[in-house]
């Protein structure tokens, strides 16, 4: 099996160090690529799939994945060629938590060489507005409103810092703002709020399950609705978040759809696996079962 690990040095600093001090025990025969800026993960998983490797491994966090599982879709026949595989380095790992991957390396790596495949859909996002950025895929989730509002303010040095810690100061921040409404068309239903979350998997944010009747393989995507986001709604999702993993009952509205389109009047950002990727209006869809990764 000739695999190519894309590795992300500057992934939550000391694990990344380990990963690099322990790479030739626990992975003497891979091919290493080493990214050092924005979009080279991307970059090298086109050339890896074209250098004729069969499994690429995303060493790094979400942004890595993403980038990665980018680069496989962009080179011809990547996705039927190549699998995805995981090693969790990040700040948050949400894909690695849903895919049941361990954060521990030599675990992770035993997962890797026993090579179990798993075919999961592949959600895709594209401007419905005919200009700007082409199609880009998501593995996990995707948002717009206060959650890309709170990317888009996210201070690099507190992320490295204080880890998700980050992101929740962030968004504290980014609530300050006019929220402006989003309106979220699916297949058979359309619902309007100020933060719209969708979900491949039924995590978020770590261990928080805010999709619980999301599956990788069901053709779906699911999507939650926030009617508002202020204060008073914060404290109530966090008691339910911190204790029970999950939303209150009653707060938010949820469907599932193939397809979603999302508008809204007023310049919004919105993100695909915690990362920037452009502003409202977007079409949303997926590939059932196209992406192939590597599962325990």
């Amino acid at each position: 099996m000739p695999s190519c690990v894309i590795f992300n040095p500057t992934a939550k600093g000391d694990k990344a160090r380990r990963f690099r001090e322990h790479l030739d025990q626990y992975a003497g025969q891979c091919t290493l690529k080493l990214t050092t800026a924005a979009g080279d993960a991307h970059r090298l998983a086109v050339a890896a799939v074209r250098e004729g490797f069969d499994c690429i491994i995303a060493a790094g966090g979400d942004g890595t994945v993403n980038e990665v599982l980018n680069g496989l879709a962009e080179a011809p026949g990547g996705l039927a060629q190549a699998r995805l595989a995981v090693i969790p380095l990040g700040t948050v790992n949400v894909f690695a938590r849903e895919l049941a991957i361990p954060f521990k390396l030599q675990a992770a790596w035993g997962i890797i060489f026993r090579g179990k495949e798993k075919r999961v859909d592949l959600p895709w996002a594209e401007p419905s507005s005919g200009a700007g950025t082409p199609r880009r895929y998501f593995a996990q989730l995707a948002g717009a409103g206060l959650d890309a509002m709170a990317i888009e303010r996210v201070r690099w040095d507190l992320k490295k810092k204080f880890g998700p810690l980050a992101y929740v100061w962030a968004g504290l921040g980014a609530l300050r703002a006019v929220q402006t409404p989003i309106t979220a068309r699916g297949d058979q239903a359309s619902e309007t709020g100020e933060l719209i979350l969708i979900g491949n998997g039924s995590l978020y944010g770590g261990n928080y399950r805010l999709f619980p009747a999301a599956d990788l393989v069901d053709g779906l995507l699911d999507v939650v609705v926030f009617p508002k986001v202020n204060w008073s709604v914060l404290a109530r999702c966090g008691p339910a978040l911190l204790l029970r993993g999950g939303l209150p009952r009653g707060l938010v509205k949820a469907f599932q759809t193939r397809t979603l389109e999302l508008t809204a009047a007023a310049e919004t950002p919105y993100e695909l696996d915690g990362e920037l990727a452009g502003k409202l209006p977007v079409r949303m869809g997926l590939e059932p079962r196209a992406l192939r990764v590597v599962v325990p």
